[in-house]
């Protein structure tokens, strides 16, 4: 049996942009209107991510999570 040689299983990235419903810093999440649920990578800062606020962000799927590797907030 061969196994192939590719990327992780479920792994892909993308950008979503919305305004905040939410903001869980204890568990580096946030909430968009929509009801997408969003973590923040380590090493990125949640103190710019306010409720109300917009944000655009680049994540990736990770283990059914949607992780936040880049984000932009706007008022």
């Amino acid at each position: 049996m061969s196994v192939s040689s590719g990327p992780a299983a479920g792994a892909w990235a993308g950008e979503i942009q919305g305004k905040i419903q939410n903001v869980n810093p204890a568990d580096r999440m946030f909430v968009l209107e929509d009801g997408t649920q969003l973590w923040v990578a380590e090493g990125l800062s949640v103190d710019t991510l306010k409720e109300g606020a917009s944000v655009k962000a680049t994540f990736e799927e990770r283990d059914g999570k949607k992780v936040v590797t880049n984000f932009e907030v706007s008022q």
